[in-house]
């Protein structure tokens, strides 16, 4: 180790001259900050996150949910125009008039897709649709649980071929 002593501080101000060596400890503080703030500039950001692979297959498996779906018993109609990345879906509902669904969503769960619908125009007051994507048939099957006359019935909707 450097052993500091009078003298020697004496004839390194005789070399660079008394001004300077006041300004020296500045000189040696301010070095390491301009260092680690010229490397953090030069540094890459980090990379965007991708999204979860699980999320990505949701999404992919919304894909198949767009389209109009009649309900084979009684011809009520279930219009599906979109689906976002969270599951809402752009959704309305036809007896025969067209009625909007107060919530309408899909889910995945790993073993297939679920759909969730709630009407809650007149007449309805609450009644909802719990359906399961039946990919091999191409169809919803699930639940209508009309609230109104308290009774919960079997449904199937199938797809329309025009």
């Amino acid at each position: 180790m450097l052993e500091v002593t009078h003298e020697r501080v004496r004839s390194i101000k005789d070399l660079i001259g008394e001004e300077d060596m006041n300004r020296m400890p500045v000189a040696i503080v301010s070095l390491p900050l301009f260092i680690m703030s010229a490397s953090a500039q030069t540094q890459p950001p980090p990379p965007a996150s991708a999204p979860p692979a699980a999320e990505s297959a949701g999404r992919a498996a919304f894909a198949v949910l767009p389209g109009r779906w009649i309900r084979v018993q009684g011809g009520y109609v279930i219009t599906i125009n979109s689906v976002d990345a969270d599951g809402r879906l752009d959704a309305s509902y036809a007896n025969p008039r067209p009625l909007p669904f107060h919530t309408a969503v899909a889910t995945s769960d790993g073993n297939g897709l679920k759909l969730f619908f709630e009407l809650r125009a007149a007449g309805y007051n609450g009644s909802t649709y719990s359906l399961s994507y039946d990919a091999a048939n191409d169809r919803l099957t699930g639940v209508y649980d009309q609230v109104v006359v308290k009774q919960k019935f079997e449904v199937v909707f199938v797809r329309s071929k025009s």
